[in-house]
């Protein structure tokens, strides 16, 4: 199966999911159906196994064909790529998870942000609290930017429990589990169809055995999955771009463009741009796969600023074309900017990766003098 069949499955409705605001049933289902929503499970759970070089491969795919889709794909990925390398989730309840798998698009997100604290990745307790009662967790919060909300199988709701001393972690709960409210908040600049919407959990049961305290580190797998979606947003912008070069023939030049140096080396930029993103994307990923070290906060700054740039730039050689709602590149736009939001962000990559810098040249100096 060739992941281009499945990004121009996916972009035949992205528009669409994009003007209404409404969520991609129909695109989880393609995804669903090309068996990539459950390509991270482990083979010993029977799946494919897939590493992040190839999950890098399909969200680029993903993105290319409607981002809001691959965003929600994404984060059913990299649950089961978390549960792959270190079992988090009772036996049970990931049992279950699976045997949904087989018969539907069971979707999964890790529900973290709050209205108070904000992203955790900046520090601080969550606000959402379990209570023990009898056999049961009961569960009361409140989560915002809940991608792919209205459609999820299984939540797991980072909070703390109410004993002395607390602990943290993420309570598995059930989508449509009784005491969970959605409520439509998502209007947002792009990624419209993500339906990130706001989930009020007011007195949620779930067993205690529901309440996992540690998961594994997969912040290579955000990182560099989420770059990868954002190259390939930039990646159908950029052929949209080229589409229009061919075709537009001023009438007083005559010829399309595409003929044109300035038009060519502009699309050189953008070209040698995404190609040098997406090589270090890749091979992060595969020296992540083949368990070298990888700094997966710059490779996702260099692809996200040149995905941003790349459609950029495709705009203004554009021009008014470009900011026409009848056109994709309007709507690409939109989305490429949203590559900025998700974690890890610039200000902190950039303060970890020049502390690393520094440390190094003092640590050298120290030895050799």
């Amino acid at each position: 199966m060739s992941l281009d069949v499945v990004t121009q499955e996916l972009a035949a409705r992205a528009a669409e999911h994009d003007r209404d605001a409404s969520f991609p049933y129909d695109g989880i289902a393609v995804v669903h159906k090309h068996g990539l929503l459950t390509a991270t499970v482990a083979t010993r759970y029977g799946g494919e196994g897939a590493g992040l070089a190839r999950t890098v491969d399909i969200l680029s795919a993903l993105g290319a064909g409607d981002p809001a889709v691959a965003l929600v794909t994404a984060m059913t990925l990299f649950t089961h790529a978390a549960q792959a390398r270190r079992p988090s989730w009772p036996a049970e309840l990931y049992d279950e998870l699976l045997a949904e798998s087989r018969q539907w698009p069971a979707l999964v997100n890790a529900l973290r942000v709050e209205p108070e604290l904000g992203t955790p990745a900046r520090g601080g307790l969550p606000a959402t609290i379990g209570r023990r009662d009898g056999a049961d967790w009961v569960i009361d919060g409140h989560k915002i930017f809940s991608t792919g909300a209205v459609a999820l199988s299984w939540m797991a709701v980072w909070g703390r429990t109410d004993e002395d001393p607390a602990r943290v972690g993420s309570f598995l709960v059930r989508g449509g589990s009784p005491g969970i409210r959605i409520e439509p908040t998502w209007d947002h600049l792009g990624l419209r169809a993500s339906r990130s919407d706001d989930v009020h959990l007011e007195g949620v049961r779930v067993p205690l055995e529901a309440f996992v305290e540690t998961a594994a580190d997969i912040r290579d797998w955000n990182a560099l999955g989420l770059a990868a979606l954002y190259l390939g947003v930039a990646a159908a912008a950029r052929d949209w771009l080229v589409g229009f070069l061919h075709e537009r023939v001023p009438a007083a030049l005559g010829k399309p463009l595409a003929t044109l140096p300035r038009f060519q080396s502009a699309v050189g930029e953008i070209e040698a741009a995404l190609v040098s993103a997406g090589v270090l994307v890749r091979a992060q990923a595969a020296d992540y796969d083949a368990g070298l070290p990888v700094d997966a906060g710059i490779g996702k700054l260099v692809a996200t600023r040149a995905a941003i740039g790349a459609v950029e730039q495709a705009v203004a050689l554009v021009g008014n074309n470009a900011l026409n709602r009848r056109n994709p590149l309007e709507r690409h736009l939109r989305d490429v900017l949203c590559a900025r939001i998700h974690t890890p962000q610039d200000d902190t990559i950039l303060a970890a990766a020049g502390q690393a810098a520094l440390n190094r040249s003092q640590h050298t100096k120290e030895h050799t003098s």
